[in-house]
């Protein structure tokens, strides 16, 4: 497995997650088609009877498409790219072409089952293949309430080494789930979607703040992590340092203290980074004007925004995502 990521203690971290799951099934799409899943905890609950939550990823083998969380934007999605609902929540996923979104269940045949199901959902123009597995983990990285993810991020592996290491494991899948007619436990054996996720949350995980220090690390802090919980929960907040103090039930002078300690900048500092973050996600996998952007994370000047974002990446939000947009 390829080495990426932005330091050894962010991949020490990734390394010491301890993770469950399985590709649980392949698709096979047609345009036009469009679905809506279960309820997260549902689906939790038809995967790994008793659980309340899993992590859902969507690796897409060929064609294109999106998926959107609750009245949120529309993410999307091309040959190679992966597709993670860190929370497992509820989402609809769809094609290029306009079309009906139905239930899951549908066409979905529910467990047990004796083999690798391939769903098929559509009617005849254009194939999107999408293989699809899920993971269980108690770590607070997927823990809903500290909103260290957005509900759905899509994952565009760079050219070389990472991108043909998610490639070779699509390879893998497909053929080992081929017309469906494989013991459904195979792939449950391996620790295939477990590696696969770490890679895909070291590539994401790139470019957040603080990666250099101790940004997972932080999440167990009794001090960082509750800030950091509301950070994340409400980016576009005019957050103070006062305010988030208050909110926290700590002083302001100890909240500056531990952040500087921990993650290595202040609060606010960490606050624009997190926001340059998001945007980034936003401007390469969804549609949204650079304006609709600036406003998601918090400005609410596209200028100011502009700005920022070329501080931090080096170029105008416009010019980043006509190199980077599917």
């Amino acid at each position: 497995m390829p080495t990426r990521g932005p330091s050894a203690a962010l991949n020490a971290a990734l390394e010491r997650l301890r993770l469950q799951g399985a590709v649980f099934l392949r698709a096979e799409y047609r345009e036009p088609w469009a679905y809506e899943s279960l309820p997260g905890p549902a689906t939790a609950n038809l995967l790994r009877p008793g659980e309340t939550r899993v992590v859902l990823f969507h690796v897409v083998a060929s064609g294109r498409c999106w998926v959107a969380v609750g009245d949120g934007e529309r993410h999307w999605a091309a040959d190679g790219d992966v597709i993670v609902l860190p929370y497992g929540d509820q989402h609809r996923m769809g094609g290029v072409d306009d079309a009906e979104v139905v239930p899951l269940l549908s066409f979905l045949v529910p467990p047990p089952w004796a083999q690798m199901p391939v769903l098929r959902h559509g009617a005849d123009g254009t194939l999107t293949g999408v293989v699809c597995g899920y993971l269980h983990s108690s770590d607070p990285l997927f823990d809903p309430a500290m909103r260290v993810f957005p509900p759905v991020f899509v994952v565009r592996p760079p050219a070389g080494p990472a991108a043909d290491w998610v490639r070779a494991n699509i390879t893998y899948a497909l053929a080992q789930t081929g017309d469906g007619l494989v013991d459904a436990t195979a792939l449950s054996t391996t620790r295939l979607p477990e590696m696969l996720l770490v890679e895909v949350l070291r590539l994401h995980l790139a470019t957040a703040p603080a990666t250099e220090r101790g940004w997972v690390a932080a999440l167990r802090d009794p001090v960082v992590a509750p800030a950091m919980a509301l950070l994340h929960g409400e980016p576009e907040r005019k957050w103070t340092v006062e305010e988030l103090a208050r909110a926290t039930a700590v002083s302001r002078s100890l909240l500056d203290a531990r952040f500087r300690d921990v993650l290595g900048r202040s609060p606010i500092r960490y606050l624009t980074e997190w926001r340059m973050h998001l945007a980034r996600d936003l401007l390469s996998t969804t549609d949204l004007p650079v304006v609709a952007v600036a406003r998601r994370v918090g400005y609410d000047a596209e200028e100011a925004f502009s700005r920022a974002f070329k501080r931090h990446h080096g170029t105008a939000p416009g010019v980043w995502r006509s190199a980077h947009h599917a």
